[in-house]
């Protein structure tokens, strides 16, 4: 099975279990209805990113559906966490990287600005396209986009505080595969 669409979604959950925070989670993201397989980050030639308001129509109900997916979880109240997963697209027809990141302490802005320069560096690196790494995201972002060979890079974070009761707080952010 090769991918043909992908969406990116996110969401967060609070409860006293563990797993029912989760669960509330992938509600939030609208995929708690599959059973979700995650694979590694590699984005297949020729997939095409697609809303998740499209993405969640295509999806049935316990069908087996591949994930790409990051997740955090806290009980301690107040505490920062965040997911983030980030898209990086080639112009060639080749494939692609999604990159998975999951933290402490991080806003959703930073954890996904993050994940995106993951994704975009781990295919520059393949492609061959020189840069400093010290240098800024933003400022890296414009050179991967003028060398022609890195077409759209993207991410979709979510963060949270921890509950202030002490409930169990969850984030996931995934791209979701669909055949």
């Amino acid at each position: 099975m090769i991918p043909k669409k992908l969406f990116l979604t996110n969401g967060v959950g609070k409860h006293r279990e563990k797993l029912q925070s989760f669960e509330l989670a992938l509600r939030d993201a609208g995929i708690q209805h599959c059973n979700l397989v995650q694979v590694s980050s590699i984005v297949p030639a020729g997939c095409v990113v697609i809303t998740k308001e499209k993405g969640r129509k295509l999806l049935t109900p316990g069908e087996v559906t591949f994930v790409m997916m990051a997740r955090n979880a806290t009980r301690e109240p107040n505490r920062l966490i965040a997911a983030s997963v980030g898209l990086a697209i080639p112009s060639r027809r080749t494939y692609g990287y999604i990159s998975e990141h999951h933290a402490f302490g991080q806003t959703e802005e930073f954890a996904g600005d993050y994940a995106e320069d993951l994704a975009a560096t781990m295919l520059a690196t393949t492609m061959g396209i020189g840069f400093d790494t010290e240098k800024a995201w933003d400022e890296r972002k414009q050179l991967f986009k003028s060398s022609g060979l890195i077409i759209r890079t993207s991410h979709v974070a979510q963060s949270a505080e921890g509950d202030k009761k002490g409930l169990w707080t969850s984030v996931v952010a995934a791209a979701v595969l669909i055949p």
